[in-house]
């Protein structure tokens, strides 16, 4: 299992980025997700916070739990 963080989000990609603008899909990257429906869990920082707000229409953000 996967172990809990303090100040964590779980971000899933939901859209494709077939025909996205280079820069979102090197952000999806960035974030660790290329494929759909795949999920990480990162700390929530400002930088993170900002490279999810990029591609908000890509992805689903939850608490990580």
């Amino acid at each position: 299992m996967a172990e809990q963080r303090a100040g964590a989000v779980k971000v899933t990609q939901v859209g494709s980025p077939i025909g996205r603008r280079k820069d979102q899909r090197a952000t999806l990257i960035g974030l660790g997700l290329n494929k759909m429906n795949r999920s990480r869990v990162l700390e929530d920082t400002p930088a993170v916070r900002g490279m999810i707000s990029k591609v908000r229409h890509l992805v689903r953000v939850d608490e990580a739990s």
